[in-house]
């Protein structure tokens, strides 16, 4: 693993995650928190997707179709774990121990930051690694 890459991977990642945590706040204005959250995802998925693109994996050029799909598919998957860990710590974890300081948002910050070393890998090798064989001439 390149320790640069993986700096950038974790700057843009912070960037995308607070993007997300800010949006779920706002949404939680307006809609249940479980449904913010779903919601928040989108705006760090577009904000993360954005960051990665331009600073940490050289994909080649603009994104294609597959390129989005793969990126796509990778944070589907942790959306699960994102929303579930978030639900957990809310509603079981925190009121078991008693912890109560802003237990939505923290909550989601657990969930959030969950599957950021899963995700650098699958997007480094799956996501913006997947290459085309070079067609012949």
């Amino acid at each position: 693993m390149q320790l640069a890459t993986f700096i950038r991977f974790l700057i843009s990642g912070g960037v995308a995650a607070a993007a997300n945590i800010g949006a779920r706040v706002l949404f939680s204005q307006f809609v249940s928190y479980s449904v913010a959250i779903v919601a928040a995802y989108v705006v760090g998925l577009v904000t993360g997707y954005t960051l990665m693109k331009c600073l940490v994996f050289d994909s080649g050029g603009r994104g294609s179709v597959a390129e989005y799909g793969r990126y796509f598919m990778v944070n589907m998957a942790a959306l699960g774990q994102v929303w579930l860990l978030s639900i957990a710590f809310k509603d079981h974890v925190f009121p078991a121990v008693g912890f109560s300081f802003h237990a939505e948002t923290v909550a989601h910050a657990i969930g959030v930051l969950s599957p950021m070393v899963t995700s650098y890998f699958l997007h480094k090798k799956y996501t913006f690694g997947a290459r085309r064989p070079a067609q012949p001439r």
